[in-house]
C-alpha cells in the first residue's frame, strides 16, 4: 500500500512539472517578437496604401490632362464648320474684290442677343472668325466668365452643330438659334441664314425645298479658380455655351468640365502668306501665278501657318484680320493633382508655349500637356491642287 501511495505522489509531481506555464522572460520575448512582426506588417500596409493613394492621384491628374486635351482638340477641329457657307475672302472662284472682310476689332463673343445687336454684319463676323483668344475675360463676358484663374487664357470656338436636330443630337427647339446654308447652285456660297424661325430662305440642291438647319454653337473655355464651391481651391476647366434658357438666348453660366486644370494657354498659327511667298491681300481680286489654270493664287493663303505662332493678349490683342487667317491652334494645359502630397515639393518650372509657370514650391504634383490642331474647315478652303 505504501509503495502504491508513493507512486501516485511521484506521478502527480511529474504532471505538475509537465504542465507548468511560461516564465516571465519567455513571455516578454514572445510579446516582443509579436510586436516586431505586427509593426512590420503595419509599416508594409501603410507603404502599400500610400503608394496606391499616390498612384491614384497621379492617374487622376494625368487622366484630367488627357481628357481636357481631347475635349479641346475635338472642339477646335470643328471650328469654322458652316456646311456650305464660305466667306468671300476664301472663295477662290470669286473674280471680284471680296466683300465683308472683317477688319479691326473682332466680334464681341458675349454680345446680348437682340435684333439691334445681332445685325447681319455682326452675324457674318461670327461665322468668319472661327476662334478667338484672350488672356483676360473680354469686357462683354465679365458677367458670365467669373472667377477666372490668373495667367490663363480664354478660348472661343464657333461652328454649326455637326449633326442635324434629332433625339440623339438635340431635338429641334423652338426659339433656339440655328444656322442654314444653301446647296442650291443659283445661290451664292456666301449666303446664310442665322435665326430662330423661318428657315425658308436657304434652299437645298433642288433649289426648291429648304436646306437642313443646324444648331449654332459658340463655346467659351476658361479655367476658373474653383470646382463646385467658390473658394474650394480646385482649379477647373469650365465651358460657357450659347443656348436658350428661360426663353432668352445668350452665353449660359459656365459648367465645370474637368477638375485639376491649373494652366491653359492658346497660340494661333496664322496663314498670312501665299505659296509663292506674297502677302495675303483681300483688297483686290485674287491674283494667279498662271491665269489659265488658276492652281496657285499669289495673294491668298495656302492653308499653312506662317512664322511663329502668336498669342493674343491685352497688350497685343489679335485683330479680326488676323483671326480670319488662323489655320492652326496650339493648346497647352497644366494639370494639377487635387490633393497635396506632403513628402513632395514642386520646384519645377513648366513651359507653356511662350509662357513659364512655376516654380510653385507647394506639395501638389503637376504635368504639362500640349498639342497642335489644324483648323480643317478654314485651312481646307485654301488648299489648291
Amino acid at each position: 500500500m505504501r509503495g502504491s501511495h508513493t507512486l501516485v505522489i511521484r506521478s502527480h509531481a511529474r504532471s505538475r512539472r509537465v504542465q507548468r506555464g511560461l516564465t516571465l522572460i519567455e513571455l516578454m520575448v514572445s510579446i516582443t517578437i509579436t510586436l516586431i512582426v505586427v509593426a512590420a506588417l503595419i509599416a508594409l500596409f501603410l507603404n502599400v496604401s500610400n503608394a496606391q493613394r499616390e498612384m491614384a492621384k497621379i492617374n487622376q491628374q494625368i487622366e484630367s490632362g488627357r481628357v481636357s486635351m481631347f475635349v479641346l482638340e475635338n472642339e477646335i477641329a470643328h471650328a469654322g464648320f458652316w456646311e456650305n457657307y464660305m466667306p468671300q475672302f476664301d472663295d477662290l472662284t470669286l473674280t471680284t474684290i471680296p466683300a465683308n472682310v472683317p477688319t479691326g476689332a473682332p466680334p464681341d463673343p458675349c454680345l446680348a442677343y437682340t435684333p439691334a445687336n445681332w445685325t447681319p454684319g455682326y452675324m457674318r463676323s461670327l461665322l468668319d472668325v472661327a476662334v478667338q483668344v484672350y488672356d483676360a475675360v473680354p469686357a462683354g463676358c465679365a458677367a458670365v466668365l467669373k472667377n477666372k484663374k490668373a495667367n490663363t487664357d480664354v478660348l472661343v470656338v464657333r461652328h454649326a452643330e455637326t449633326c442635324l436636330p434629332s433625339p440623339t443630337c438635340g431635338v429641334d427647339t423652338p426659339g433656339a438659334l440655328y444656322f442654314q446654308s444653301s446647296t442650291c447652285g443659283t445661290q451664292k456660297p456666301s449666303d446664310f441664314d442665322l435665326s430662330t424661325a423661318g428657315f425658308a430662305t436657304m434652299l437645298a440642291r433642288n433649289c426648291t425645298t429648304p436646306s437642313p438647319k443646324r444648331k449654332f454653337v459658340s463655346d467659351i473655355y476658361y479655367v476658373r479658380d474653383y470646382a463646385d464651391t467658390v473658394g474650394d481651391g480646385i482649379p477647373t476647366l469650365a465651358r460657357s455655351r450659347f443656348d436658350l434658357s428661360g426663353g432668352a438666348l445668350g452665353q449660359q453660366p459656365p459648367v465645370a468640365l474637368i477638375e485639376g486644370i491649373e494652366g491653359f494657354r492658346v497660340e494661333l498659327g496664322l496663314d498670312t502668306l501665299s505659296s509663292t511667298g506674297a502677302a495675303v491681300d483681300y483688297t483686290k481680286a485674287t491674283s494667279w501665278a498662271d491665269a489659265s489654270n488658276r492652281s496657285t493664287p499669289t495673294d491668298r493663303g495656302d492653308g499653312s501657318p506662317d512664322g511663329a505662332f502668336v498669342h493674343c493678349s491685352a497688350a497685343a490683342p489679335c485683330t479680326a484680320d488676323q483671326l480670319i487667317n488662323a489655320v492652326a491652334v496650339k493648346i497647352y494645359v497644366l494639370a494639377r493633382s487635387i490633393e497635396q502630397t506632403p513628402s513632395h515639393t514642386d520646384s519645377r518650372s513648366y513651359t507653356l508655349g511662350g509662357a513659364t509657370l512655376g516654380p510653385f514650391n507647394d506639395h501638389y504634383k503637376r504635368h504639362a500637356f500640349s498639342s497642335s490642331v489644324r483648323l480643317n474647315n478654314v485651312a481646307g478652303r485654301r488648299d489648291t491642287p
